[in-house]
């Protein structure tokens, strides 16, 4: 089971931005490794990025020079 996280209040600007940096980080961490792992499994760009709803072109420029 998740951890309960807590939703910061709209009122508080400042933290309620923070965490939408905290979680833009930790997903781009997770598309990262899913890739990486995605690609070791043999999978084309072509279905990596129908996975992630993006052109084939747009997942390989933002993924191809981490995989070399």
């Amino acid at each position: 089971m998740a951890p309960h996280l807590e939703v910061p209040s709209p009122d508080d600007p400042s933290e309620a931005l923070a965490a939408v940096v905290a979680l833009r980080r930790l997903a781009e961490q997770l598309e990262r490794a899913a890739v990486a792992r995605a690609m070791e499994q043999g999978w084309t760009w072509a279905q990596v990025a129908e996975a992630l709803g993006v052109t084939r072109q747009a997942a390989h420029k933002k993924h191809a020079r981490s995989r070399r």
